[in-house]
């Protein structure tokens, strides 16, 4: 059984940095890929960050400028470094994972088969 979980948010102010962890157990993604994905409140889930398991990055428009994702394959773990975070960055954000790479579907929520439970990530002024 494959599980993503979460972890690494909590509340913090603008301007403050975050790291998110994402650990996978059950299977690798070594040559899939793996992403962030964000909710806010009234908004649709929407692509942040990406890495392929050879370690190509992806990113959201304006994400790359202060966001960087990690990734370890031998510990089946990704990461996501926030900086300068601003209120609009207030989301739970999900790990999700694929098992091959599509570069015309990366950013499409539905192409992922697996998915964590979230963390809270909110910024205040």
């Amino acid at each position: 059984q494959v599980q993503l979980t979460e972890s690494g948010g909590g509340l913090v102010q603008a301007g403050d940095s975050l790291r998110l962890s994402c650990s996978a157990s059950g299977r690798t993604f070594i040559n899939g890929f793996m992403g962030w994905f964000r909710l806010a409140p009234g908004k649709e889930r929407e692509f942040v960050a990406g890495i392929r398991g050879g370690g190509g990055r992806y990113y959201a428009a304006g994400a790359g400028a202060r966001f960087t994702v990690f990734r370890d394959n031998g510990e089946n773990t990704m990461s996501l470094q926030m900086n300068s975070l601003e209120p609009e960055d207030t989301a739970i954000y999900y790990c999700a994972a694929r098992g091959g790479f599509d570069v015309n579907t990366y950013e499409v929520a539905g192409a992922y088969e697996f998915w964590g439970q979230g963390t809270q990530v909110t910024v205040s002024l």
